[in-house]
C-alpha cells in the first residue's frame, strides 16, 4: 500500500478543511510548492493534488498544478473540477501520472466510460461519501447512491482505482474508516484508495489490512499528529 500526502489548493494556497466544510479551514500555507517539496524530502514519492476552487466552481489553480507536477520532484495525481476529456488530456500532457474525476463521472455514465477508455488504467474515480452515501459537487449534493453499488458499477471499467473520501471524517483527526475499504474490496477488483480521517500509523495498517491500495493523508501530516518521515519509510513507495 502507498501513502500519498495531500496538497489541496484554494485561492492559490495550500489548505486543509475540516469535514469538507469550506467555512472550516484549519490550515493555510502560502507556497504549495514548498510544501510539496517538504513531503518529497520526508521520503514520499507521490503527491495527491486537488483543486478545491475548480471542484466547486469558484475558479481554478491550474498554474499551481502545473508547477507542482513539473517542480515538486514527485509523481502527481490530480483532481478537482475535471469535467471534460480536454481537461483530463491537458493534465496528462503536462505530466500528471493519474487524473481523478469525480462529480461528472458519478452523474454522467457516458462521460465516465469515455474518459476511462481514453486513458485506460490512469483515471481514478472519486467517490465522496457521507455515511455510505455518495455526495457530489464539492460535497454539497446528495445522490442517494450507495458507495458499494457504485463500486459494482465501476468494476468492469478499465479504471486505475476508486478514491473514496469519508467526508464526515475529513480533517477531524478522529481515525479512518477502514471498514469502508473492506466493504468495497469485497465487491470490486478495482484498487481502493482511502481518504479522510487518517490519523495514526495504526489507521494506515488497518486500511492496508482491509485491502486498501493507497491512503491519502492530509491534516495529520500538517499538524504533526503523524510523523511524515515514519509514514514515508513504511508506505512512501
Amino acid at each position: 500500500m502507498m501513502a500519498l500526502p495531500a496538497v489541496d489548493l484554494r485561492e492559490g494556497k495550500c489548505v486543509q478543511l475540516v469535514g469538507g466544510d469550506y467555512d472550516r479551514e484549519r490550515v493555510r500555507i502560502d507556497d504549495p510548492l514548498s510544501q510539496a517539496r517538504a513531503f518529497r524530502d520526508m521520503g514520499f514519492s507521490w503527491l495527491h493534488v486537488v483543486d478545491l476552487d475548480a471542484a466547486t466552481g469558484r475558479g481554478e489553480n491550474l498554474g499551481w498544478i502545473e508547477r507542482l507536477i513539473r517542480e515538486s520532484g514527485l509523481r502527481v495525481q490530480v483532481g478537482g473540477g475535471v469535467r471534460t476529456l480536454e481537461r483530463a488530456a491537458h493534465l496528462f500532457d503536462v505530466g500528471a501520472e493519474r487524473v481523478i474525476v469525480g462529480t461528472r463521472a458519478i452523474e454522467d455514465t457516458a462521460f465516465r466510460e469515455a474518459v476511462v477508455n481514453a486513458f485506460p488504467g490512469k483515471v481514478l474515480i472519486a467517490a465522496d461519501v457521507r455515511e455510505r452515501e455518495v455526495v457530489t459537487r464539492g460535497w454539497a449534493a446528495r445522490t442517494g447512491l450507495r458507495i458499494t453499488d457504485l463500486a459494482k458499477e465501476l468494476d468492469p471499467l478499465p479504471i486505475g482505482g476508486i478514491l473514496v473520501t469519508a467526508v464526515h471524517l475529513e480533517g477531524a483527526l478522529g481515525g479512518a474508516d477502514a471498514e469502508l475499504c473492506r466493504e468495497l474490496a469485497q465487491v470490486t477488483r478495482v484498487p481502493i484508495f482511502a481518504s479522510g480521517g487518517v490519523t495514526t500509523l495504526d489507521d494506515l495498517a488497518r486500511i492496508r489490512d482491509a485491502g486498501g491500495a493507497g491512503a491519502v493523508i492530509g491534516m495529520a501530516l500538517y499538524t504533526g499528529t503523524l510523523d511524515g518521515h515514519a509514514v514515508a519509510r513504511e508506505y512512501g513507495q
